[in-house]
């Protein structure tokens, strides 16, 4: 392309000078500066044609060719620098291929203006209202066919066929669930679900899903009351049921000491009891003297027999 506007501007300096030579103009002052105000003019011309022909991809981004004859686009995208084209036939349309994020919100302080949330209906019937997000990608060799598909840019895709697709991919899978297992257990496989639905769904056109969030869920206020009050009725009866376990294994607990301090007192009488036993079968007559011996002063008793010595106790009186 570029030698075809060199080739031009060459063309148009050979005519100025042929129309020259056969006027006899052959020199002079005045010639020489309408050669140079026209070539001027050639220059100028030259740079106001220069961005149309020469286009320039910015980084993370792709061409379109598109031809203005047939309608028709090629197949091979152009990559990111400097392009020339010949803008009379074909026209170059740039699509961004670096990671997005579409919000879909119904607050208008993210995402768009507009009220943007998915609206979908649970397993109940009930209404549920919910603000997304997905990240993705372009793939860069299907980016044309992707253009020939929709006719429009990206921006306009996002929020008409993908838009879609999430709402197409929740439905799947919130239709199947109730609302307070959507908030509740099932919510990280609710988001995962949908997001392989989603790839599925959006892989065959070149949109490549890396991320979908579930930010918010909103049902009616009945049911969300509803909800609230079913789990506040489980809380309830799990602290009764942990207090009476709790009471169970206190009263398990007292029944095994009890069980304990009785055979411990058993153990102590039984012992107690064969202790005297045995001491009882130890006392003989001739223990007993020796005990006795054991402890004797030295002085004889005042009362003596063939029987076991008495020992008298000493008398207050005295002597006479």
């Amino acid at each position: 392309m570029a030698s075809s506007v060199e080739s031009g501007i060459r063309d148009a300096l050979d005519s100025f000078r042929q129309s020259r030579m056969e006027r006899g103009d052959s020199g002079g002052g005045g010639g020489r500066l309408r050669t140079i105000v026209i070539g001027l003019a050639v220059v100028a011309g030259a740079l106001l044609l220069l961005p149309n022909v020469i286009t320039y991809i910015e980084p993370g981004h792709v061409g379109i060719v598109i031809h203005r004859a047939g309608g028709g686009v090629d197949m091979e995208p152009l990559g990111p620098g400097l392009h020339v084209r010949n803008p009379a036939l074909t026209a170059i349309k740039e699509y961004p291929t670096f990671m997005q994020t579409l919000v879909l919100t119904r607050e208008a302080t993210e995402g768009s203006v507009n009220n943007d949330e998915i609206n979908v209906n649970s397993v109940e019937g009930q209404p549920l209202s919910l603000d997304v997000s997905m990240s993705f990608e372009l793939n860069a060799q299907k980016v044309p066919a992707l253009y020939q598909t929709f006719r429009t840019d990206i921006a306009t895709i996002q929020h008409g066929f993908i838009k879609q697709a999430i709402r197409q991919s929740l439905q799947e899978v919130v239709g199947l669930e109730e609302i307070a297992a959507i908030l509740g257990p099932k919510k990280a496989e609710v988001v995962n679900r949908t997001q392989a639905a989603l790839i599925k769904r959006l892989m065959p056109y070149g949109i490549d899903v890396k991320q979908f969030t579930l930010n918010e869920l909103r049902a009616p206020q009945a049911v969300m009351d509803a909800i609230s009050l079913k789990n506040v009725m489980q809380q309830q009866a799990l602290t009764a049921q942990n207090e009476l376990q709790k009471n169970q294994f206190q009263a398990q607990g007292d029944s095994i000491k009890a069980a304990g301090r009785a055979k411990a007192i058993t153990a102590e009488a039984e012992a107690q009891a064969k202790a005297n036993e045995l001491l009882a079968r130890s006392i003989t007559s001739t223990l007993v003297q020796y005990e006795m011996a054991k402890r004797w002063n030295g002085q004889m008793p005042q009362v003596s027999s063939s029987a076991i010595p008495m020992i008298q106790l000493p008398s207050n009186s005295k002597p006479e």
